[in-house]
């Protein structure tokens, strides 16, 4: 099962280490800060300054920059202002790269597949079966639309016995407690926000699309720093090991970070899925993700799926 990654970690290693480049080159780092849906790892590497310690006998400057959207931070890596992104999503970075701007994922975060969900307020509206005719909005191109194709297929319809219009995830809770749209795409805390305000949870990603949120950095920037690339993810894991063995106090970290009480805090965390690599099966799935994306428009052609991949981003076999 584990040939593939095998495989993919030693390619990796020998290309970040064939012309390594010495932390002495760079002066400062441009990272993002992302904490939705719940990235605990990020909001305790930033409060408890964890990549500032790791490089402060180097003179490396570490700048954060709230850039949430996946689309803006490979954006930002494109332009060269932004060198890790602490959180991206699977489908950007494929978009990214078949776009000509190659991001690869250098570790992982999480697969928070109970964090998104379809909800509504309509108790009529019990499973996918239900929403035909009806009208769904929610972000398109994301593992929320995957979410909802896969829900209608699985009970024999598609996405055109649906009324789907492309929305923000705030408009879309907005118009959904409001009664203006039958059911809403969301994620993390407005899912809970929802449910206090009457609504429910119609179904949640699991088993029909598996997110999957990982730290990203521009190919180049990989090919070119591997000892920083390395040390980065050292501190991702270290901040993941702390979180293990301080659970109640890193549920306090991101409840006042996040602003949200300790029982909605623990609650994200729950579904969190945390993790610091990517698996096979995170591998063969991200076929479905660029499937899914051919298929919506989003993406013109496929790409080699094992390019996105830098080798301290996948889990090693025994």
């Amino acid at each position: 099962m584990f040939k593939t990654l095998k495989a993919l970690a030693i390619a990796g290693a020998m290309a970040l280490f064939a012309a390594p480049a010495s932390a002495n080159d760079i002066k400062e780092l441009n990272v993002s800060y992302v904490t939705s849906p719940f990235n605990l790892q990020v909001i305790v590497t930033k409060r408890h300054e964890l990549l500032e310690k790791e490089f402060a006998q180097d003179n490396i400057q570490i700048n954060w920059h709230k850039i949430t959207s996946g689309a803006k931070q490979a954006q930002a890596m494109a332009a060269g202002s932004l060198d890790f992104g602490m959180v991206m999503n699977s489908s950007s970075v494929l978009i990214s790269n078949a776009m000509g701007n190659p991001i690869q994922f250098v570790a992982g975060v999480s697969r928070p597949s109970d964090t998104f969900a379809l909800v509504s307020k309509d108790e009529s509206i019990q499973s996918f079966a239900d929403l035909k005719g009806k009208t769904v909005a929610g972000p398109k191109g994301t593992v929320l639309h995957q979410l909802l194709v896969a829900g209608l297929v699985s009970e024999g319809l598609t996405v055109d016995d649906v009324n789907f219009v492309s929305m923000g995830i705030p408009k879309a809770q907005t118009a959904m407690l409001a009664g203006q749209i039958d059911g809403a795409l969301l994620a993390a805390s407005s899912v809970i926000t929802s449910e206090q305000q009457g609504a429910h949870i119609v179904a949640t990603s699991r088993g029909l699309a598996v997110p999957k949120l990982g730290m990203t950095a521009p190919t180049k920037f990989v090919e070119a720093h591997p000892d920083i690339v390395e040390r980065v993810v050292k501190v991702h894991r270290d901040a993941m090991a702390w979180i293990e063995a301080n659970p109640e106090e890193a549920i306090a970290l991101g409840a006042e970070e996040a602003g949200i009480s300790i029982a909605d805090a623990k609650r994200l965390a729950a579904w969190a899925d945390f993790t610091t690599t990517f698996s096979e099966e995170d591998l063969e799935s991200l076929s479905d993700d660029m499937a899914f994306l051919i298929a919506n428009e989003m993406m013109r052609e496929e790409i080699d799926i094992k390019s996105v991949f830098a080798s301290t981003a996948l889990a090693q076999s025994e």
